[in-house]
């Protein structure tokens, strides 16, 4: 399945729009990871192990749209935003959402 962010794609004609799609996770950041980050925030460089999940999350959500629009006849997804929010308590979790048009490309 074709994914992108733009509402087209380049040499390809969409020949039904099917409609909203999205997938969703909400990854929990553990006890270590934050004492490990706060020391790297602390001494300056990169948080590899946020990095992670952070990209965990993301491939997840993805996934999940990507199957629920094949699920519904889809070939492709167009118009496709992430959104990444904290919540839970101080932020402990990330929340990724993916979002996008299914759609059918010739």
């Amino acid at each position: 399945m074709l994914i992108t962010t733009t509402p087209n794609v380049e040499g390809k004609k969409i020949v039904k729009y099917i409609g909203l799609v999205s997938g969703e996770t909400i990854i929990g950041a553990n006890f270590f990871r934050d004492i490990f980050a706060g020391i790297r925030d602390f001494v300056g460089g990169r948080s590899n192990s946020y990095e992670k999940v952070l990209r965990e999350a993301k491939d997840t959500a993805v996934f999940e749209m990507q199957q629920y629009a094949a699920s519904i006849g889809a070939n492709a997804i167009v118009g496709v935003d992430l959104d990444y929010e904290t919540v839970g308590n101080g932020g402990s979790m990330l929340m990724v959402t993916a979002s996008g048009t299914a759609v059918v490309i010739e």
